[in-house]
């Protein structure tokens, strides 16, 4: 008996034709072949207090050289479809993954995308042909005729190979990377491998630099193309974190630089750059071995301190100038006086924060921007007035980035303090939640003021707030603590600059900004400490608490990550439980831009550009551990006033759209932008909303596209039907509450035609409707509880009442026919 290809699924065309012909061809199902490889995890959309992710598609076929080397993409259709149905979607996957042959088919054969066909055809390797041709499923290639076209495309040279051929590490755990961290590494694996000695990436925080660079020491050690390798970092915590986490498989072969002493037995070296350098001849370690000791120089965080040619980092580098140098960083610097790619050269892979979030592989954040009085108008003292010491305050008009650096207000820092506290009670007290402060001085009096304010909290537990400075041994013994998803306390940090890079705070939700930044770098470096996801702690989306007009950064072209809103409020708003923190106002301009106040500064005038901490090469330089606190190293005088009345300005929600413009957008706008994708007008909403035998899959459908009906109905109205709310804010229709809609049914009285007992229950069924919604009535499983248990249990109501499940659906589809009827009839 013959197959009917038409009627076979997707699943059954893979399975019972592609399968079989890859395999004929030669591919190795163990190695080779990976089915339904998800290559994003799906973007993140918050609405309101909540967060959903948007469903993706998997890759249905990815062929591999070897684990990890990804060669070709396949997608498959039903044979229903032409063979070539699925190429479209097979070339976006194979972009992600930078590979040159893509596949589609219906199981009658293959279409055939091969972007080398031009560079192979040149070299009369093979026949001319086009750029797309279709092949028999007998003729799949074979794996080595893809690899010897691949690396012709590639022009790998002989010596290349056996470096590109090393396999990446493999833990067991069936963890790969992703699909950006292939292609960062195989990008500087070929640029090494050919000869290139510079080599930057740029991949925005949290997306696995330390896992990217492992993985290509792993590489390039394993093929023994560099012996020997020193990983750089300019934090502690940094080197500590490598060592014992994704570099652990470097077992033996593995030591941390201390004591001044490079100990030549070891492979792998990790240090901190103070540990080998110092301004005094006898501090430079690095010296202890010849100049050609290092092959690989991986460098982190190198916008820190490698881009400036005087910088102590630059001294090793140059010293150890015939190694291989990888940089890697964030966010690189670009100035008229700094950069990376001087010394670099341009990158050879970026991955950026927009590309993160929108993958789902970093978190979104919103935006709360406070406004205080005395910070957009000023202050200035009375004649002769002086501080809280005696001192005769500076006649001048103190501004915003006076506050906490040369005058410190205490009712500020109070009410700074108060808002944070309130923010946290209305939504989440025990969220983690990073303040960065201008200095150490403002992040002692932020502690101090955070713990009066909660009492009962620190009664529980006094680390529930803790200042995590360098200056501070107790502190700093807690960010393990912090950074850990299962430790509860501390909750919240106080911090000036230790915490605004390498610290991998998983669960941190909200990041607040006290502080001056005009720096693009140190702005993205702090939105980093937010943007990691865990799902398994709930932590999908942060907040970013501004009271330092930090957002503006956001209107620089040079920032590539949008948040999804700005919410402008004052901090009564964040104390009122009435006022609705996440929706708009009705004051935006025409345009819907609010972004006040001058252009922020370019990064000459940065605030972590000052001079680097001389210390004890060990770590420990002189205001701690990598904490560089402008406070006390440009001895700033500092004024410190009290009694002055500070009060709060501005209410305004901002969401920027899908090109990266600002605009002011609410829920209902962001539900009319998302269901003209959907849907081209009203009638075919309502025909698809009455053809669908189950209502909640559309509604379903819709939340996974980021209409949140929860907050929808906190704008609408909690008594409207999903399909009410979206004919009234989409389509602009006279909205019908539940109870109206159930009123009209009772009064057509068309339960008659059916028994006592079934009209008992629709009649109660239309009880459930009113009071919950559709998805009560389509839940058989709703018949299992009071009231419809006085009937009999769910087996005897089906059956009695309706005469089977089949009936029994059959009423349930009329109920909601009549339910929707009126809308049917105007419709």
């Amino acid at each position: 008996m013959s197959i009917n290809k038409a009627k076979l699924s997707e699943t059954d065309i893979i399975s019972k034709f592609i399968m079989p012909a890859i395999k004929q061809a030669g591919w190795n199902d163990m190695s080779q072949i990976r089915q339904e490889v998800k290559l994003r995890d799906g973007k993140v959309i918050v609405r309101g207090q909540m967060g959903v992710r948007k469903t993706v598609k998997s890759a249905d076929i990815v062929l591999y050289h070897k684990p990890s080397m990804p060669l070709a993409v396949i997608e498959a259709k039903a044979n229903k479809h032409e063979v070539g149905k699925g190429m479209q979607q097979a070339l976006d996957y194979a972009r992600l993954l930078d590979v040159p042959f893509i596949f589609a088919s219906n199981g009658d054969g293959f279409i055939f995308h091969d972007k080398t066909h031009a560079v192979t055809n040149s070299l009369g390797t093979s026949e001319a042909h086009q750029l797309e041709t279709e092949i028999r499923l007998v003729d799949f290639p074979s794996p080595q005729e893809l690899w010897t076209k691949y690396c012709i495309w590639k022009g790998y040279t002989p010596a290349q190979l056996p470096i590109i051929n090393q396999e990446y590490h493999d833990d067991g755990t069936g963890k790969h990377p992703r699909y950006y961290q292939l292609q960062a590494i195989n990008k500087t694996i070929e640029a090494i491998s050919s000869g290139k000695d510079r080599v930057l990436l740029v991949m925005a925080t949290g997306t696995g630099k330390t896992y990217t660079a492992f993985q290509i020491i792993w590489r390039l050690w394993k093929s023994r193309a560099k012996k020997r390798i020193l990983f750089l970092a300019d934090r502690n915590i940094l080197v500590d974190q490598t060592k014992a986490g994704d570099f652990q498989p470097f077992g033996s072969a593995m030591t941390k630089i201390t004591g001044r002493t490079v100990d030549p037995a070891f492979e792998i070296h990790l240090a901190l750059y103070q540990a080998l350098t110092g301004p005094e001849e006898h501090q430079k370690a690095f010296k202890q071995v010849d100049p050609d000791f290092f092959d690989l120089i991986i460098i982190d965080e190198c916008h820190r301190g490698s881009a400036s040619e005087d910088s102590a980092w630059r001294e090793i580098l140059e010293y150890f100038k015939s190694a291989a140098q990888v940089g890697l960083t964030a966010t690189p610097k670009e100035t008229d006086e700094v950069s990376n790619t001087d010394y670099f050269g341009e990158p050879v892979y970026t991955y950026s924060l927009k590309e993160g979030i929108e993958d789902g592989f970093l978190a979104p954040y919103k935006v709360v921007r406070v406004d205080i009085d005395v910070d957009l108008q000023g202050w200035r003292p009375t004649k002769g007035q002086v501080d809280n010491n005696g001192e005769v305050i500076e006649d001048r008009i103190y501004n915003q980035k006076d506050f906490d650096r040369t005058m410190v207000i205490d009712e500020r820092t109070q009410l700074v303090a108060e808002t944070i506290t309130n923010y946290l009670k209305r939504t989440d007290p025990m969220a983690k939640t990073i303040v960065f402060c201008n200095d150490i001085d403002h992040a002692d009096r932020m502690r101090r003021a955070l713990a009066n304010l909660n009492p009962e909290q620190m009664a529980k537990n006094e680390k529930y707030v803790m200042k995590i400075t360098g200056d501070d041994e107790l502190g700093k013994a807690q960010l393990d603590n912090f950074i850990n998803p299962k430790k509860a306390y501390p909750v919240i940090a106080t911090t000036s600059e230790l915490m605004s890079t390498g610290v991998d705070a998983k669960t941190c939700k909200l990041v607040v900004l006290d502080q001056n930044i005009q720096s693009m770098t140190k702005f993205k470096q702090i939105i980093g400490r937010g943007t990691r996801i865990d799902d398994r702690y709930g932590k999908l989306w942060f907040t970013i608490l501004d009271f330092k007009k930090a957002t503006e950064l956001f209107a620089d072209e040079r920032f590539d990550g949008t948040p999804e809103k700005i919410i402008k409020v004052t901090p009564e708003d964040i104390e009122d439980e009435y006022v609705d923190i996440d929706a708009d106002d009705d004051f935006a301009g025409a345009d819907g831009v609010d972004i006040q106040g001058e252009h922020p500064d370019d990064d000459s005038n940065q605030t972590d550009t000052i001079n680097e901490p001389q210390g004890d090469g060990l770590g420990n330089d002189k205001w701690g551990d990598g904490e560089w606190d402008d406070g006390e190293t440009r001895k700033i005088n500092k004024y410190r006033v009290s009694g002055v009345t500070v009060s709060k300005v501005a209410e305004r929600v901002q969401y920027y759209d899908s090109d990266g413009k600002l605009v002011t957008e609410s829920f209902k706008d962001y539900t009319r932008k998302t269901m003209a994708k959907q849907f081209s007008s009203l009638d075919e909403f309502v025909k698809r909303w009455n053809d669908s035998d189950r209502k909640q899959a559309i509604i379903d459908e819709l939340a996974l596209e980021g209409i949140i009906w929860s907050a929808l109905e906190d704008e609408v109205g909690k008594d409207m039907d999903p399909f009410d709310m979206i004919c009234h804010v989409v389509y602009d229709q006279p909205p019908l509450t539940r109870a109206e809609r159930v009123n009209n049914v009772q009064k057509r009285n068309y339960f008659t035609k059916y028994s006592d007992t079934a009209q008992a229950v629709l009649q109660n069924l239309l009880v459930k409707y009113a009071d919950v919604g559709v998805q009560e009535i389509e839940n058989i499983q709703v018949l299992k509880v009071a009231p419809f248990t006085d009937y009999g249990n769910l087996s005897e109501i089906v059956k009695k009442g309706f005469g089977g499940k089949q009936e029994y659906e059959q009423a349930i589809s009329e109920l909601e026919a009549q339910i929707y009827q009126i809308h049917q009839q105007s419709a």
